[in-house]
């Protein structure tokens, strides 16, 4: 089982998973820039989390931002800082993040959403380590490492001119992909267990259990929402149960998990999902002429999912795929 330091918590110990965080640990010891990919819910933060508490600047500050979040007009404040005059309502200097992050990492989760201005001189700050907050005459060098985050697919971005090729090339120095929850089921209940004993602590109730039947439910389940999803669950639950006795039953969870992976076969030929999303995938590089980008637009996932997929399904790749359709 792989324990997180960091927030002191068991994470996953599905194969896949324990791969992920070993390539982190190693990139960790560096000072390299990371790229994380993953859906939304998938715990991007905390690996960016882990590889701030294994790396050499674990004592220093960690910065995180949602560049969704940040008011396009005050990107580049937020982030550089500002001295006081610079443009209106701007009374007072402003340090900004990056410099807030000094000595430590800065997390920009959906860097995908900055506009271009704020690309331009991040790019000059990951290349020389520089800023020059708005309204100063000269630069500030700055020593921050820069962990990235996204869920969209920015490769197809920088086709479409949206995201900056030399800025994604300098990001994803190492790219790092979370794992969706529902390709490590395994580890459902692992996660479960340890999220209920984290809202009973936090509201100060009985932590409660699953029955096995009740564990193989959420097992089942997709989880479109990832791990937020599972953890909101398991939040809720422990407050609307607190006053069981007993582990909870498959009775006690909302419908679309106590019905997962109760789907007949379809027309009775033993069809399972994991075969369709096989034809799906091989029916999409087939009119995609094996271009990846365009068959993952088909499909209306991401490249790094379908590449993920393609792994899983085929390891010989979109070669074999065709070759077998």
């Amino acid at each position: 089982m792989v324990t997180h330091p960091f927030l002191s918590a068991p994470l996953g110990s599905a194969p896949v998973f324990r791969q992920l965080l070993n390539t982190a640990q190693l990139v960790a010891a560096t000072h390299a820039s990371v790229l994380i990919l993953g859906e939304s819910g998938s715990g991007k933060e905390v690996l960016a989390r882990y590889l701030h508490a294994h790396s050499p600047r674990a004592k220093q500050p960690f910065i995180a931002v949602n560049c969704a979040a940040l008011p396009e007009h005050l990107v580049e404040s937020e982030l550089f800082g500002h001295r006081r005059g610079a443009f209106s309502h701007a009374d007072r200097d402003r340090d900004g993040m990056i410099r807030a992050a000094g000595g430590g990492t800065l997390f920009l989760d959906e860097v995908g959403e900055l506009p271009p201005a704020a690309q331009a001189k991040l790019l000059r700050f990951l290349e020389n380590g520089e800023i020059q907050p708005l309204g100063c005459d000269r630069p500030v060098t700055v020593d921050v490492r820069v962990v990235a985050a996204t869920n969209g697919d920015l490769e197809r971005w920088v086709q479409a001119g949206r995201f900056r090729a030399d800025l994604f090339f300098r990001l994803q120095v190492v790219p790092l992909e979370m794992t969706p929850l529902r390709d490590r089921a395994g580890d459902v209940p692992l996660l479960a267990a340890h999220f209920v004993r984290q809202a009973a602590a936090a509201h100060g109730l009985r932590p409660i259990g699953f029955t096995p039947r009740a564990a193989e439910a959420l097992k089942a389940y997709a989880w479109p929402g990832n791990v937020r999803e599972l953890k909101n669950l398991c939040e809720r639950l422990t407050i609307l149960c607190a006053a069981r006795s007993t582990p909870l039953t498959v009775e006690n969870l909302p419908p679309a998990i106590r019905n997962a992976g109760k789907t007949p076969p379809l027309a009775g030929n033993g069809f399972s999902l994991a075969h369709s999303e096989r034809t799906l995938i091989l029916q999409a590089l087939q009119q995609a002429r094996g271009n990846k980008t365009r068959a993952a637009g088909l499909l209306g996932i991401s490249r790094y999912t379908l590449l993920y997929r393609l792994k899983k399904y085929f390891p010989g790749g979109a070669a074999e795929a065709l070759s077998s359709f």
